[in-house]
């Protein structure tokens, strides 16, 4: 059953093209990769996807549901979550408090309350939320860091601390803007390693837009490819690689030269 479903999108800046009658279908629990050179229109779809960008043309269905006039925080509500490329913290919070706040996103207490943890109605809910707030790090590996300030954590800690906000608000479909970005090479394997874990032990469905080929490879069920905002292909990774328009379009010499 498809998750999120998007016909007929379409982007115009002026007279510049920047996504042209875009159609896919992620499934429910599905890892889904969206690459393409620089320029291609990823983070313009992604855009459009969570509702930071309007359409030109088109729509998008969310379990079903045409959400395509709807705003990004009634999007958020519906369990869309959006983890950007920076790292999105409340610096000055620890580790565990950047969690709470995630829950309170989605619970009736609000967002107030994880801002004013003095008021009484955070004073009944507090370690309830923690004790949630810890299972939710233990999941993503940063439970032994849940007193550390955001701020002195390492990259990629902080983009693991991002997902698990994310986690937090229960959304089903994770949209990541290049989450492997400014990584170490042992970064990028534990950040894989979290990614499915999300979706084996979490039940999360997840679309990726990231330029690392051989992790998209090793991440992805499927993958579509954009080229000046076109989808050239879409398939298997292993098959979509060897298409040789995709390879003329995006992957150039880089491909003849790797071993993937």
């Amino acid at each position: 059953m498809a998750i999120l479903g998007v016909q007929n999108m379409s982007k115009q800046f002026g007279g510049l093209r920047a996504v042209h009658c875009l159609d896919i279908q992620v499934e429910k629990g599905e890892i889904f990769g969206l690459i393409g050179p620089n320029g291609a229109g990823k983070s313009t779809s992604l855009n459009m996807i969570d509702g930071s960008l309007p359409l030109s043309e088109g729509t998008v269905y969310f379990n079903g549901r045409d959400i395509t006039g709807l705003p990004p925080h009634r999007r958020a509500a519906r369990g869309i979550a959006r983890v950007f490329q920076r790292d999105v913290l409340f610096s000055s919070f620890s580790v565990i408090e950047n969690v709470v706040i995630g829950c309170h996103l989605r619970s009736k207490s609000g967002f107030k309350d994880a801002l004013f943890p003095w008021s009484s109605v955070a004073r009944r809910r507090e370690e309830a939320l923690k004790t949630e707030a810890m299972k939710i790090l233990d999941l993503v590996g940063l439970s032994p860091l849940s007193d550390t300030m955001a701020v002195n954590l390492p990259h990629g800690n902080q983009r693991a601390l991002g997902l698990a906000i994310a986690i937090a608000t229960e959304a089903e479909l994770f949209l990541l803007d290049e989450p492997l970005t400014g990584m170490n090479a042992h970064e990028i394997e534990e950040m894989m390693t979290l990614i499915k874990r999300l979706r084996e032990e979490a039940g999360k469905t997840i679309l990726i837009v990231e330029h690392n080929i051989k992790a998209v490879i090793g991440l992805c069920d499927r993958i579509a490819v954009l080229d000046y905002g076109i989808k050239i292909a879409e398939g298997v990774p292993k098959d979509v690689i060897e298409d040789p328009g995709v390879i003329e379009a995006y992957l150039g010499v880089e491909a003849g030269a790797a071993k993937y």
